[in-house]
């Protein structure tokens, strides 16, 4: 019998690797506070939960994937084409399980083993998902793949390959370097597609190309504005002519939405209303993890708060956008890493809207009020519940409480 070669739905064994997951991402103490209303009150310090954070449907369903993968090839070699989730202590206890990394980060360049994987070995497309090249290339070896990219992705990539298709240039709203936006614009080459895509990071690029359709500026000085984000050989005057708007998922929702909106009014005003459907097309492809945990956040910083602590990898797009939604609202915003970041009165943090890099992380004395003080607390999509709970910990140490004692 021929052995199966591509896994898109697992393999069935949840049951056996639940006690593993169970270990290394369950927490106890985020479990309790979730049965009181997502709060937790105790002298003086008002701790408050946002209604949804940490692991999506997608995260949960790669790391199912990843831990199944092991269970099912224990003797065989298992690699991941680049990182599982944005999140530092995840990818660490893949390692921990023999699982070899293809890539780096979002350095994208695939390693020298890239060239050594043969028919008996196993690879895992991560959430992010995988370019089509590389995709193509691992069939070419006959490896056997496990397909871990998130639902949401495929519904980007759906859409972004309909545009190449149609003749459509493919405007991503999301960071050129990211793995995801890299796999996005991957899919314009896709099954006849005609490979064009620009890449706009924030309203100010956006600006960039709305200018250019309005006739403001020249296809030299936009080429010199955002090549960083342009398919080669991208020509502005013929490229920009018709094309359909699309996202990286975890982008901040308001501004994708303002980014097809802006590019809309500037193409209607070119062509003209009656014509805007040859030459525009928008679809919404925002996440519904990502704004569902932005929408908890706003809902949480209704009311009052004197913290709010974010947790999640600092290259991670979704907590970062959490972490400016914060910041706008309350001043004493902090951004960590894992729990392992407060260590009682000090904290180690990633300022709000600062670059990923890690060297940008910034220590602070004090960051936790004397007296009644009210936290706020949420995490991005790839931050396990452990983390969460630690972090709890943490905070609760730092006023000298414990959580047995707290949650008693």
């Amino acid at each position: 019998m021929q052995e199966q070669k591509y896994y898109r739905k697992g393999f069935k064994m949840r049951g056996d690797i639940q006690h593993l997951l169970n270990r290394d991402y369950r927490s106890e103490v985020v479990e309790k506070i979730r049965e009181r209303g997502n709060t937790l009150e105790t002298d003086g310090l008002t701790l408050r939960i946002a209604d949804e954070f940490g692991f999506c449907y997608g995260v949960d369903r790669a790391v199912d994937y990843a831990f199944q993968t092991r269970q099912k090839f224990p003797d065989r070699r298992i690699f991941l084409t680049g990182d599982m989730i944005h999140n530092a202590s995840m990818n660490n206890r893949l390692r921990e399980m023999g699982v070899e990394f293809l890539s780096q980060g979002f350095d994208g360049r695939p390693d020298e083993k890239f060239d050594e994987i043969n028919a008996e070995d196993v690879v895992i497309l991560p959430a992010f998902g995988a370019p089509v090249e590389w995709i193509g290339k691992l069939r070419d070896r006959g490896c056997i793949v496990v397909d871990a990219t998130c639902g949401s992705v495929l519904a980007v990539w759906k859409r972004v390959t309909r545009y190449a298709q149609k003749g459509f240039t493919s405007i991503i709203h999301g960071k050129y370097y990211h793995e995801e936006t890299k796999a996005t614009a991957s899919q314009t080459r896709k099954e006849g597609g005609n490979g064009k895509y620009l890449i706009v990071r924030n309203l100010k690029e956006t600006g960039y190309v709305t200018d250019f359709i309005r006739g403001r500026i020249g296809a030299e000085e936009l080429k010199e504005k955002l090549a960083h984000g342009m398919s080669p050989g991208f020509d502005p005057e013929e490229d920009l002519q018709r094309v359909g708007v699309a996202n990286q998922t975890t982008m901040l929702m308001s501004e994708t939405m303002k980014v097809g909106e802006e590019i809309r009014k500037a193409m209607e005003e070119r062509y003209g209303r009656e014509h805007l459907a040859e030459h525009f097309e928008l679809f919404d492809t925002i996440c519904s993890a990502t704004q569902d945990r932005q929408d908890a956040l706003l809902k949480l910083l209704e009311d009052p708060l004197d913290v709010m602590v974010i947790i999640g990898g600092y290259n991670s797009s979704n907590t970062n956008n959490l972490a400016i939604i914060a910041k706008e609202r309350v001043e004493r915003s902090y951004h960590i890493a894992n729990g392992e970041c407060i260590q009682g009165n000090i904290i180690r943090h990633k300022p709000p809207g600062t670059p990923l890099d890690p060297r940008e992380e910034v220590e602070e004395e004090g960051w936790l009020p004397e007296g009644p003080v009210r936290v706020g607390l949420t995490a991005g999509a790839s931050t396990p519940n452990s983390q969460i709970g630690l972090a709890i910990g943490r905070i609760l140490e730092a006023r000298n409480l414990s959580p047995e004692v707290a949650l008693a």
